[in-house]
């Protein structure tokens, strides 16, 4: 069978799946065709469904049966990543992740049932574990999925960080019902917990991972390590990724021929670089055409910025229930109707402040958006005046 014909037989299939005909039918129709059908297809078939009209949300609302439909052809499809590499260090946390969930769930149903103490102390321990798990969130967010983007792999990234948003959703309940000793709606909870991570890593691990794989090259699955790793881990401890060249940090002298000019005077190219990450805010450029082109690298950003999100659409680098917002903004500053919008949030006990400004050129013309991040906690608490330096 051509490769396009199976495809749009492929999409039929889709479609009448979404208009209600059962799995067991379409499985039983399609037998041959649905047993040889890879992650990459899968991928490649719901992104041109969006794009011919189906919405992203129908899509996500019926993820779990395109799982099932496809279950058995992406079973037979084996993942192959050596310790060390970026996908097998996702697939192991995923494993720690699913079994902490579950010992969770039976650690409160055992505490309900008996109220012993050693059950609690066992769900306080395991709840503390689940709030370091953040970071293998935030690894795939800025980093692989910024990677998978640049090779059109675009709708599964999205679908994939909106779950994430719901994982979060459900562990902020755990613990605040935990903080509020509600433990019959904390078991309730943590069950959602369980059930969320069970479809969730499944879809990774067999559509996201696998499409990764045939996609991103050896060199960059380094750079990806290598930023996994200044991220970092909670649980793993991985091993070097071995059996591929190394990257060679290449470092640049400056010379007098890279001195940049201004209007108010002259600067090496090396001494821009420090005073960006030396001033007490931090800072992130976005050119005209919406594709991040800068970030400062200052000692505490607030904000987790990856090389990986360099020439990302910004849009790419928010949730989606955050676009809407977004792409307002950067419309009000093309058009002249804003030059400035800022926000101000509570970020893990400090007072954070969110400025966007429209940056232009001399002749007004627009050339992108300065987005500038400040602790401003203890300036808010100033008084007075202050004349003398600290001895």
């Amino acid at each position: 069978m051509e490769k396009l014909q199976k495809k749009e037989i492929l999409k039929e299939i889709i479609k009448l799946l979404h208009q209600g005909d059962s799995i067991e039918e379409l499985k039983s129709k399609f037998k041959s065709l649905l047993s040889h059908v890879t992650s990459t297809e899968i991928t490649q078939l719901e992104e041109e469904l969006i794009k011919e009209g189906l919405s992203r949300e129908d899509i996500r609302k019926l993820c779990n049966l395109h799982i099932e439909l496809f279950k058995e052809s992406l079973e037979n499809e084996t993942v192959i990543a050596p310790p060390g590499h970026p996908i097998h260090i996702l697939m192991e946390e995923h494993r720690i992740f699913l079994n902490m969930a579950r010992d969770l769930l039976n650690s409160i149903t055992c505490y309900l049932d008996g109220r012993m103490f050693e059950h609690l102390n066992k769900v306080r321990r395991l709840i503390d574990d689940l709030k370091n798990t953040e970071n293998h969130y935030l690894r795939e967010e800025n980093v692989l999925f910024p990677y998978l983007e640049k090779y059109g792999i675009t709708e599964p990234p999205k679908m994939m960080w909106s779950e994430h948003d719901s994982i979060r959703a459900i562990k902020k309940e755990i613990f605040e019902c935990l903080d509020k000793d509600k433990f019959d709606a904390l078991k309730d909870a943590c069950f959602r917990l369980v059930e969320m991570l069970s479809t969730h890593f499944y879809k990774e691990n067999n559509i996201l991972f696998p499409a990764g794989i045939r996609n991103i090259n050896e060199l960059e699955w380094v750079k990806v390590r290598k930023e996994f790793d200044d991220i970092g881990y909670s649980f793993v401890q991985p091993p070097a990724f071995s059996g591929v060249a190394i990257i060679e940090e290449k470092v640049i002298q400056y010379g007098e021929e890279h001195v940049v000019h201004f209007d108010t005077g002259n600067l090496y190219f090396d001494e821009i670089e420090a005073i960006f990450n030396t001033l007490p805010v931090d800072i992130t450029f976005v050119d005209r055409d919406d594709k991040v082109c800068y970030f400062s690298k200052t000692r505490d950003r607030i904000f987790l910025r990856t090389p990986a999100i360099i020439g990302r659409k910004v849009q790419q680098c928010h949730p989606e229930k955050s676009f809407h917002l977004v792409n307002r903004i950067l419309s009000e500053f093309k058009e002249g109707k804003r030059e400035r919008a800022q926000f101000w949030i509570t970020l893990n006990g400090r007072f954070i402040l969110i400025q966007y400004f429209a940056v232009r050129n001399k002749k007004g013309t627009y050339l992108g958006c300065l987005e500038v991040t400040q602790d401003i906690t203890e300036i808010k608490k100033l008084e007075g005046e202050k004349r003398l330096l600290d001895e």
